[in-house]
């Protein structure tokens, strides 16, 4: 169907053209589509950038031909054609318009008038944490999560972070599953575990949220607020690995028979942080000959040594895929 109505216009635009592009609108409006349904299938029709700008519902949407459903606003150069309550609806064609965008302007006002008024988008009566549901949902199109946005007064594009937290934390926020999502411009202090997702535009909060639970994943006692973007590779092998596999390396099993011994882990942990024993008893306010006597037994059981920048990373990264089995 792309570019179908540069192709009719090619032929002539003409009544039995015109039908065509009035019953393509009439089936979605029969079949009562969603409004990304509309402004992405009429952005396959054009075969350009079109859009719909509802303010008053928190609605400003915008596809291209090929393209996923994004919110954006009208452009400047656009064609555009009003709507009561201040609705658009817009097509952006480069160079000369096409013989039927006009016809298509129309069509495409009168379907957004009508499935604006049946498109399944949450409702004002809608407590926070369902709307907040919604917004961190995949499953949702561009114009629900939008509507969601705007009844928790944050605009689509506004800058947001989505926090996966395991206690209490101030903002809006709604707990699903046994973790705490947070929408939040910033990171506020807390008494538990956080993982921090990165800042994006509050449209892509479901992208910020799968982070944040990733970030969770590396938190530790020692560690406990854990940002995403500070990750880097980290991030990848928690979507990659299996837990089982992580578990049978010798490395991770190691630290296990380890952590047995109270606070060794911790200790092992301060000591990738600081990088040398000294630092390291410091921050844990023992005495360095105490931990050099438990970093020996360490390297015992790991079968490493401790005192070089490649033995550090070898158990930096043993430490940080435990926490991913241990979170599990």
């Amino acid at each position: 169907m792309k570019g179908l109505l540069l192709r009719l216009s090619g032929l002539d635009a003409d009544a039995e053209s015109a039908v065509r592009v009035i019953g393509f609108f009439d089936r979605l409006i029969t079949e009562r589509a969603g409004l990304d349904a509309l402004v992405r299938s009429t952005s396959e029709l054009a075969g350009c950038p079109v859009g719909l700008h509802a303010p008053g519902q928190g609605l400003s949407l915008r596809a291209e031909a090929g393209g996923a459903v994004a919110a954006a606003p009208v452009p400047a150069k656009a064609s555009v054609r009003a709507l009561e309550g201040g609705v658009q609806v817009w097509v952006a064609r480069p160079g000369t318009p096409a013989p039927l965008d006009d016809m298509l302007l129309e069509r495409f006002a009168i379907a957004a008038a009508v499935l604006l008024e049946h498109s399944s988008v949450p409702l004002p009566e809608l407590g926070d944490p369902a709307l907040v549901e919604l917004v961190l949902s995949e499953s949702v199109g561009t114009a629900e999560r939008s509507r969601a946005l705007h009844l928790l007064g944050i605009a689509a594009t506004a800058p947001l972070r989505v926090l996966a937290a395991t206690g209490e934390v101030p903002g809006r926020s709604a707990l699903v599953g046994d973790v705490r999502a947070v929408l939040s411009a910033e990171v506020p202090q807390t008494g538990g575990r956080l993982g921090v997702g990165p800042l994006l535009p509050a449209i892509e909060a479901a992208r910020s949220w799968h982070a944040a639970r990733t970030a969770l994943k590396y938190t530790s006692d020692g560690e406990p607020v854990v940002w995403w973007e500070k990750l880097g590779g980290l991030a990848l092998l928690a979507e990659q690995l299996d837990p089982a596999d992580i578990a049978a390396l010798p490395d991770v099993r190691a630290l296990g028979v380890l952590a047995a011994e109270p606070g060794m882990i911790t200790m092992l942990d301060a000591l990738c942080t600081t990088g040398s024993v000294r630092k390291a008893a410091g921050v844990l306010h023992r005495h360095h000959s105490t931990m050099t006597a438990r970093l020996a037994r360490a390297e015992t059981a790991l079968g490493f040594e401790l005192d070089s920048a490649s033995g550090r990373f070898r158990l930096h990264l043993a430490l940080m895929l435990r926490r991913l089995i241990s979170s599990a």
